[in-house]
């Protein structure tokens, strides 16, 4: 590789950091027009769903489904939930958020498709919202989240009023400061003690 050229003036790191700038101080109040990926399988919850769909809806937010396969899953009272998205193709980088509403008949095959570890796995690193339904915490752990890693961007969906909890919560669009956490305990852990 050809060597550098030499900045025509040098980097100024006097100045002070501009509010005006900043994404955590001037982020959106609204998760309007934004999108929350849903990861489905057989067996998800109708009810919760339905719940989910209808708090977007008031938000003015859209979604899309993911599923193991294109065609979609069928839901917990036999109804069908048509796919958006397959999950291989579909992954959650696409999303400001995301909700994993796999049923728990599912879970076997669902943790041995990577595409679905690494929606997992991208969500949580980018530090974004995820909902999820107690039978998606296999996938958290073979994905390398442990339960004790989970911060306050993870949010348990249980029911249709923690659905929608969970969508009025997603205004933030991301969960900061467990960036920080994250990257001072890969890069001085002796460090968060003081910082948290």
């Amino acid at each position: 590789m050809p060597k550098a050229a030499d900045a025509a003036v040098a980097t100024r790191r006097d100045l002070d950091p501009s509010p005006a700038l900043s994404i955590v101080e001037n982020g959106p109040e609204r998760f309007e027009g934004r999108k929350l990926g849903i990861l489905v399988s057989d067996g998800s919850d109708a009810g919760i769903l339905k719940a989910l769909k209808a708090a977007l809806g008031k938000a003015g937010a859209t979604y899309e489904i993911v599923a193991p396969k294109v065609t979609g899953a069928e839901a917990s009272d036999g109804s069908w939930i048509d796919a958006d998205q397959m999950i291989d193709g579909g992954p959650s980088v696409l999303y400001d958020a995301v909700a994993l509403l796999p049923g728990a008949d599912a879970m076997d095959d669902l943790i041995l498709e990577s595409a679905a570890r690494d929606f997992v796995a991208d969500a949580f690193a980018h530090c974004k919202f995820i909902g999820y339904a107690d039978a998606a915490v296999p996938l958290f752990e073979k994905a390398g989240i442990a339960t004790a890693d989970f911060d306050e961007g993870c949010v348990l969906i249980g029911s249709a009023k923690e659905a929608k909890s969970f969508v009025d919560g997603l205004s933030k669009l991301r969960v900061w400061t467990a960036s920080l956490t994250r990257l001072i305990r890969e890069r001085a852990p002796e460090r968060l003690a003081s910082v948290v």
